[in-house]
């Protein structure tokens, strides 16, 4: 299969490291002028320079600013008042006990993880709309599905993008935008690395098998018993973003290892 997004525009939210910056890498591959996004511009420059140099000739877009905020998701349609392909991406994390968790942050992370993809989509899909093709894509988390005990609004805010997901698919029916939701189970980005840092410290071990014991003490359900790469979740999302999904649309699409133990 060869996925071909010549000559559209894909914004990539929060693409610097991690999950967002290996998809931006997998559209700019397939073609598309990508917009990297992150709140520092020096890692901004960094990553743009870094995708350059993995995809020679692509085309690459800068916008630095907290989308988690409407003012900067305004000034982002100043400068950018159109796309194509929007990968919902940009989230937050942390373990925190529900006793110890206050109002604060669970509006960090509602903002952060929800309402920027709630922003950016009713924004961009009025463009989509008209032109009878466009992707949207919500980067949620099997923790969606599989509520984690010591992360409840972190869980709360991804079973949120799926209800999004899947409501707007439903109003943008017979459009020729489809809307999903991407599901990745634990995967060793550069934040769960430095989750990790202290535990790869005291054993020695490589970070990959620290994960890996990670993964089987925790979400023990994990079918693949190691943590996904990003790449191997870019993959999903880029296919989600391609033409040939077009009859893939208000899906959950789990790239979690096997780890939520359903056959639906």
């Amino acid at each position: 299969m060869k996925i071909d997004l010549s000559g559209k525009t894909a914004l990539v939210t929060g693409s610097t490291a991690g999950i967002g910056f290996a998809t931006a890498k997998g559209l700019a591959l397939a073609g598309a002028r990508v917009i990297l996004n992150g709140r520092k511009a020096d890692s901004v420059s960094k990553a743009a320079d870094a995708l350059r140099a993995a995809v020679p000739g692509a085309q690459v877009g800068t916008f630095t600013g907290d989308l988690a905020t409407p003012e900067a998701v305004d000034a982002l349609l100043v400068q950018q008042p159109s796309v194509d392909v929007l990968v919902n991406n940009l989230g937050i994390f942390g373990p925190q006990d529900f006793f110890e968790t206050p109002d604060s942050e669970w509006t960090r992370l509602f903002e952060t993880n929800v309402m920027s993809g709630v922003r950016l989509s009713r924004a961009y899909a009025p463009g989509m709309v008209q032109r009878k093709w466009g992707r949207i894509v919500f980067v949620s988390s099997e923790s969606g599905l599989n509520i984690p005990a010591d992360m409840i609004h972190y869980g709360f805010s991804k079973t949120a993008q799926l209800a999004v997901s899947r409501g707007l698919a439903k109003r943008l029916a017979g459009t020729g935008v489809t809307v999903n939701a991407v599901l990745p189970g634990p995967t060793l980005s550069e934040g769960v690395e430095a989750m990790l840092a202290e535990e790869v410290k005291r054993t020695g071990k490589p970070v990959g098998e620290v994960a890996a014991e990670f993964v089987k003490a925790h979400r023990s359900s994990s079918i693949i018993q190691r943590a996904a790469t990003v790449d191997e979740v870019a993959n999903m999302i880029v296919y989600a973003c391609s033409p040939q999904a077009s009859a893939t649309t208000g899906a959950a699409l789990r790239v979690d290892g096997g780890v939520v133990d359903t056959i639906a």
